[in-house]
């Protein structure tokens, strides 16, 4: 069984993952849109794609079965429910929403429509994530009562000409994105370890004092100018989460952007930029080489040719010893990864949920669980850290219709 999908956005990052959906076996053909009609036109070329529609409503229009929406990231919550509303089955980069009214509004549109929505969380497959994940589930942690999650990437390591590339002229009214409503990498890591979702948080944000236009109130698109903030959260099962997005910091982020912690009552792991440590009452186990990436192309890969140098490792970086290749399509031997090697992941999970009508692992109520705990982050940090509840919107039900 197999489906056609639009890929929406063929910038830096759609591209990549059309390219990837079509060396899927179980998809028949990719198409792809965007507004600058030589990216898609590239993009048709370099991958040898079905073709490309000249807008969305097109592609919406046309017979595919699915899109995968790749989009600056403020938009993608109505441009998911559009596309639910066509009937067609909706794979998103995240972040899922950028509020709480458009989070109901997908879940809504997925129990209605009962069609397959999954959010591309990359931290649900990065290494740390997976390890965490098994050892939980052995019991080697026994009860997980403290967790941490840091996305931590500084703008001067390849964010300025991300943002010159996707904005054009006027790209510094959104190169001041709120970084808590980016919270995914950090908080999908934790969560998608540790089985219970936030209920509260307080959170401080740290306003921007460089004064080059970026995180600008007068200029900001968002009226933003926190560039770090840290945000504590409650979790369910009386545990807790800290979560810490950095836009300003001296940090090899090329390295190892998202990093995490967890305590548990019998053992604990810890993450720095190249060490990684297992420790339990007894003794501290480097496993480093267990969550190591190996590169899955060259970094002066023709396809690369519109990332900055300092972004390249997020595209290159493939597998590593902790995952688990034999549950992916023998055509993704050799093909260009990304992101602590999710993105194999990623496309195989979604392609599977479509075709045998079930639900992927980052699916809507998993995803605003990773989602709006940020969102609710940054309207505490707008209240000087005032202590605000975070709504749930319960368990996913059990299959898609």
């Amino acid at each position: 069984m197999t489906f056609s999908i639009g890929v929406v956005g063929a910038g830096q990052f759609g591209s990549q993952f059309a390219h990837l959906f079509n060396l899927h076996p179980g998809v028949s053909a990719v198409h792809v849109v965007d507004e600058l009609p030589e990216r898609a036109a590239e993009a048709v070329d370099r991958y040898g794609l079905a073709g490309s529609q000249a807008s969305f409503e097109e592609l919406l229009a046309s017979d595919v079965d699915a899109v995968a929406i790749f989009t600056q990231r403020w938009t993608h919550g109505p441009l998911v429910e559009q596309a639910l509303r066509a009937g067609k089955h909706v794979y998103s980069a995240v972040p899922m929403a950028v509020s709480e009214d458009e989070i109901a509004r997908i879940i809504e549109a997925v129990r209605d429509t009962g069609l397959v929505y999954m959010m591309g969380e990359t931290s649900y497959y990065n290494p740390a994530t997976v390890f965490a994940r098994k050892q939980l589930a052995e019991g080697k942690f026994g009860r997980i009562f403290y967790a941490e999650g840091d996305y931590v990437h500084d703008m001067d390591l390849g964010f300025y000409e991300a943002y010159q590339y996707s904005g054009g002229d006027r790209w510094k009214e959104t190169a001041s994105y709120p970084p808590m409503l980016y919270p995914t990498h950090a908080v999908g890591g934790v969560l998608g370890a540790v089985p219970a979702h936030a209920v509260s948080v307080s959170c401080v944000g740290v306003r921007d004092d460089r004064n080059d236009g970026v995180f600008d109130k007068d200029v900001s698109m968002f009226g933003n100018d926190f560039s770090n903030a840290t945000a504590l959260f409650e979790l369910n099962d009386g545990g807790v989460m800290r979560t810490n997005e950095m836009r300003r910091v001296g940090y090899p982020s090329h390295i190892r952007e998202s990093r995490f912690r967890f305590f548990g009552t019998e053992a604990s792991f810890e993450q720095l930029a190249k060490v990684t440590v297992w420790q339990d009452k007894r003794n501290v186990h480097d496993i480093s080489e267990q969550l190591e990436t190996r590169p899955s192309v060259s970094l002066d890969d023709p396809s690369l040719a519109n990332v900055a140098p300092e972004l390249r490792d997020a595209f290159v970086s493939g597998l590593a010893p902790v995952h688990d290749p034999e549950r992916l399509p023998q055509e993704f031997r050799g093909a260009p990864n990304g992101h602590e090697g999710s993105h194999h992941f990623l496309v195989d999970d979604f392609v599977r949920a479509v075709n045998n009508r079930t639900l992927p692992p980052v699916n809507a109520w998993v995803a605003a669980r990773f989602t709006l705990p940020g969102i609710v982050a940054h309207q505490s940090a707008l209240q000087s850290g005032a202590r605000l509840p975070i709504r749930d919107f319960g368990d996913a039900p059990g299959t898609c219709t």
